[in-house]
């Protein structure tokens, strides 16, 4: 049976420095994290990774050639006031969303981290020397054969065999980069014949399924750590999308997501009907086609485009929604925005894709680059339109081309800047950024699913929250508002 969709991204953002850090991304990364953990609070809360258990595997065994993940604990991380998490992962500053109840709420948080990278950068500019810059981008590739992640994470409901998670997403998957790529100048792997392309991570996936992260990228992951309930839930931790600059395309990419993976709970899909022959493969040359007209071949021989199969999906969710479907993605009418962004982006490729360029980044992002490369006569391998495609993904206001692309809106700058330490109200993520605003210097360390606190006692407190519907606004504002202290507010709770 569906869960509700909890969902939330964790970005990690491309680096480059000048000056004192200009050979060391991991000393960047750090003093960004530490610039704003300092701006923000006075004592910053840790993260706690005594739970963490990176190595356990959906499918119940580990390959031979496995590498388990590592978790790097000493590296520095912060836990946010809107229950975010900012932390430094292999060389890179990485923005954690906190838990949101419907795929709005996470693009409007995913939005945020843009802002605290902002903020971040403009804290350590001051500090710094004259010759000493760090700039970051929101973006998944350096160019040199080195690619960084954008990880979604959906709650589903335990008792659906991964098996069958595996056999009905990965089509729908391999395929919905048509309208989630972040678009991508060049190639990376031996076709060096792709001027341009639409997805940033396509290049970069070897497995179906796979547990690792960083080598031999899966289409799906394995990773079995659910942050909550291991009995009721689990956690799909999706690591092949873009980070999109487009909230309509992050809209759509995480709406259109969770209402598969509600179908596929609710065997309301289409059983397994979709199995592409080779995905790994596929997922490229899909990229590698921006005509969008690539026919993927399927088990039973037949062929279609991505366009095609994105049509069978979106039909299939929009009977879902007719029959209460919605429910599971934050409502109805969030349903219905999603199918009708999902339809009108569908039909834009399909009549131009050039047309999608106000929703879709690798299409506003080929016309800024393409209108610069006729307008100069340059090659498609010019250092200048290379220069282009990274600044596209520039986290600075005034030098992202982004925000020149008049890419539309779902959330204004206000918004934006109140949910930058507001948390969510629909999820356990209130409770969490709520008491580290009130109490900080009780609270000795977090992660998604307990706090532990310092109530001035002989031993610390540890508070589970194994439920993320739990810890809502509706639940406990009440209680937070009228505690005078964080004992009173424990008092209450048990009780």
């Amino acid at each position: 049976m569906a869960v509700k969709k909890i969902i939330g991204i964790e970005t990690e953002y491309g680096i480059t420095s000048r000056g004192k850090f200009a050979t060391n991304p991991v000393s960047a990364s750090s003093y960004l994290v530490n610039c704003y953990g300092r701006e923000m609070f006075e004592k910053n809360t840790q993260w706690d990774f005594t739970d963490e258990q990176p190595g356990n595997d959906a499918r119940g065994f580990l390959a031979e050639t496995t590498l388990v993940p590592l978790i790097e604990t000493q590296l520095i991380n912060v836990v946010l006031q809107n229950g975010a998490r900012f932390y430094v992962d292999h060389a890179h500053p990485e923005y954690s969303s906190p838990e949101c109840g419907s795929p709005l709420e996470a693009t409007l948080y995913d939005a945020v981290g843009e802002l605290v990278l902002n903020n971040a950068m403009a804290k350590a500019k001051e500090t710094l020397g004259t010759l000493d810059e760090i700039i970051v981008y929101k973006n998944n590739s350096d160019g040199k054969g080195n690619s960084y992640g954008c990880h979604e994470n959906y709650l589903m409901d335990r008792h659906i065999p991964f098996g069958k998670i595996v056999d009905e997403v990965v089509g729908f998957l391999v395929t919905r980069q048509i309208f989630c790529g972040a678009g991508k100048l060049g190639c990376e792997t031996a076709n060096n014949d792709v001027r341009f392309q639409i997805s940033q991570r396509a290049d970069f996936f070897e497995e179906i399924v796979g547990l690792e992260t960083t080598t031999k990228r899966p289409i799906v992951n394995t990773r079995d750590e659910p942050h909550s309930n291991h009995e009721k839930y689990r956690r799909l931790h999706l690591i092949l999308g873009d980070a999109n600059m487009s909230q309509m395309a992050t809209f759509l990419k995480l709406g259109s997501t969770a209402l598969v993976l509600s179908m596929i709970e609710e065997d309301s899909l289409l059983n397994g009907k979709i199995r592409v022959s080779n995905p790994v493969a596929e997922i490229k040359q899909i990229s590698y086609d921006i005509s969008l007209k690539h026919l993927i071949e399927l088990e039973d021989n037949n062929k279609f485009t991505a366009l095609d199969l994105q049509y069978v999906y979106l039909e299939a969710a929009q009977e879902f929604v007719m029959r209460g479907g919605g429910e599971f993605v934050g409502g109805d009418e969030i349903a219905k925005n999603i199918l009708e962004l999902w339809e009108n982006t569908l039909d834009k490729l399909t009549k131009d894709p050039m047309s999608a360029h106000d929703t879709i980044d690798w299409v506003a992002k080929y016309r800024i680059i393409e209108a610069y490369r006729e307008k100069h006569d340059l090659e498609w391998d010019s250092k200048t339109l290379s220069a282009i495609d990274l600044q596209y993904h520039d986290v600075r206001k005034e030098k992202s081309l982004s925000r020149m692309a008049n890419l539309e809106k779902l959330f204004s700058e206000n918004e934006i800047k109140n949910a930058e330490k507001e948390p969510p109200h629909s999820t356990r993520a209130y409770f969490r950024g709520k008491v580290l605003s009130r109490w900080p210097s009780n609270i000795v360390s977090a992660n998604w699913d307990s706090i532990v606190f310092d109530l001035g006692e002989k031993s610390l407190k540890k508070v589970p929250m194994l439920d993320p519907m739990k810890g809502t606004f509706e639940l406990v504002s009440n209680l937070i508002d009228e505690s005078k202290t964080v004992v009173e507010l424990l008092d209450k709770l048990e009780s």
